[in-house]
């Protein structure tokens, strides 16, 4: 077999590929493969180039036995590392003999399973939590508050919260399911993004009134017509609106403001919702849309938090093919800000605050 047509078929298989010779050294590599590992590799120790110790074995046991053999091997980049499958196999002709090794990219799969056992991860721990404190509360009620009512009274009201805490958790984690599995799919019915957000300040409004919290919201002249699914953007103005309610101040105010913008890809509509809280640290902004991510767990939790609302919010605006940004300052508050592209404006039906 020529090297020159080995040569072309290594420059021809779309991943990187080296050839180990009889002598241990790197015979052939495709430009794949030298931007991988490094220029200059051929020619010396398959080990300079191929350090993990798995592979090494398995280049060893293909030249020694001729077998197939697989392993993993990884590469640092940046913050992270690139994973390679190595497959091993043994090739054999006039000008070529040695180990060919393929090194097939499977970084964003490992990245994938690693994200689905921390979720299983995450919510096998929120549900064993209050199951926890439920099955307690049972053994105690069936045995030392079996003939005391005030004790009966107080843990049936703690068991009411934490059932009522794990319902939230489903209902959330299917709401996540359903918003993820319909992402690619633009949603098209026209939205009346001010007459929506009224709606659910009407329904936030005892929620508001209890917490002693003024929202405000004037509607703008032009009410913008929207591209989109009115449930789904629903739940994220009301995600964001009872965020600002939990961790705004007693006796404040939260403001959602509307207001057009043009963008490289045409006309949005901002809507932004501004708290006057404790404000976010600058370290938890870029990871408070992950899933189960909290600033203060035990807060929270307290207040019915799941640690989904916002993971929720943010793939219904990448839906709509929006933007969620975020900026908080301590001491101040913070903004929530939406991002929608415009329809086409639709002349106001009639004003008033929300």
């Amino acid at each position: 077999m020529p090297q020159r047509f080995v040569t072309s078929i290594l420059e021809a298989l779309g991943h990187p590929a080296v050839i180990v010779g009889r002598d241990e050294r790197i015979l052939l590599a495709n430009q794949a493969a030298r931007d991988v590992l490094g220029v200059g590799i051929e020619g010396r120790h398959h080990a300079m180039a191929l350090r993990t110790p798995a592979v090494l074995t398995a280049i060893a046991r293909c030249l020694a036995t001729r077998e197939r053999a697989e392993a993993r091997h990884s590469v640092p980049l940046g913050t992270r590392d690139q994973v390679f499958r190595v497959s091993v196999s043994s090739v054999e002709g006039a000008d070529v003999d040695g180990a060919l090794c393929i090194l097939q990219d499977i970084t964003a799969t490992e990245e994938a399973s690693q994200m689905r056992r921390d979720f299983v991860a995450n919510v096998s721990h929120e549900l064993k939590t209050p199951l926890t404190a439920l099955m307690g509360f049972i053994e105690t009620l069936r045995g030392p508050a079996r003939n005391d009512p005030a004790a009966q009274e107080r843990f049936l009201a703690i068991m009411d919260r934490e059932a009522g805490r794990m319902n939230r958790l489903v209902r959330d984690l299917l709401q996540l399911s359903r918003v993820e599995a319909e992402e690619r799919i633009r949603p098209s019915d026209p939205v009346d993004l001010a007459g929506l957000i009224q709606m659910t300040l009407a329904t936030l409004r005892p929620m508001s009134r209890a917490a002693g919290i003024d929202v405000r919201f004037d509607p703008p002249a032009e009410r913008p017509v929207i591209q989109g699914d009115a449930d789904q953007l629903t739940q994220v103005f009301h995600n964001l609106i009872e965020n600002g309610i939990k961790y705004g101040a007693p006796q404040t105010v939260v403001r959602v403001v509307m207001f057009p913008l043009q963008a490289p890809s045409g006309p949005m509509v901002r809507v932004d919702v501004i708290d006057q809280g404790e404000g976010i640290p600058a370290i938890h902004l870029p990871r408070l849309t992950e899933r189960f991510y909290r600033v203060d767990t035990h807060r929270s939790r307290e207040r019915g938090g799941t640690g989904l609302g916002l993971a929720i919010v943010k793939h219904i605006v990448q839906r709509h093919r929006g933007r969620l940004l975020v900026d908080s300052t301590i001491g101040e508050g913070s903004t929530f800000s939406v991002l929608l592209p415009v329809g086409q404006p639709n002349p106001a039906a009639g004003g008033g605050a929300g």
